[in-house]
């Protein structure tokens, strides 16, 4: 489990201090004893506001289904944020095009439990803002393997839902929750 705090603390400090490159692994037998074969992911800078910056890292592939027990991760960092101006900065560490969508979670509902369509996606009805453009703030159609994208919302105090909404994403548990604080 040790493996798995250390790829989160580096993915999370990749994001927030906006990275050139990143040397991300192929899963493969071997990668964690250094023998997988390494490929370098050009990535850019986003432009942040003065407000809070959240890291949310989207990930898929073999590694994760080891150290998180699923086959698709969405992780939110931090957690709580006070309220005001937030720029999530999405990062994509897995092998598929993921995109990240940020929806107010109603009182008493818990992360994960929207209604699905047919394809495992969820209505977007309500969204705040969604991060899909590969270098750019917005949304665009996807971000790939290794592409950075971001949104800056003005958010209210309250609880959100960040998910990864393409066919079957949400399904495979892309989601997390982002609790924004009220003024200190």
């Amino acid at each position: 489990m040790r493996g798995g705090r250390v790829l989160v603390a580096v993915a999370s400090a990749a994001v927030l201090t906006g990275c050139v490159t990143v040397n991300q692994q192929q899963a493969g037998p071997g990668m964690m004893h250094g023998r997988g074969a390494g490929v370098v992911r050009s990535t850019c800078t986003p432009t942040l506001d003065p407000g809070a910056t959240v890291a949310v890292m989207l990930g898929d592939g073999r590694m994760l289904r080891r150290m998180h027990r699923s086959s698709a991760v969405l992780r939110v960092m931090p957690a709580s944020v006070p309220e005001g101006s937030v720029t999530l900065v999405a990062r994509n560490l897995g092998l598929r095009t993921h995109e990240l969508v940020v929806l107010p979670l109603a009182p008493g509902a818990s992360v994960g439990e929207r209604p699905q369509g047919a394809d495992g996606s969820v209505d977007e009805t309500g969204s705040l803002g969604e991060a899909s453009a590969p270098c750019a703030e917005g949304a665009g159609d996807g971000l790939p393997s290794g592409a950075v994208g971001w949104v800056t919302l003005d958010l209210p105090a309250g609880r959100y839902e960040v998910v990864c909404n393409l066919p079957h994403h949400y399904a495979a548990g892309m989601a997390d929750e982002l609790v924004v604080t009220g003024a200190r």
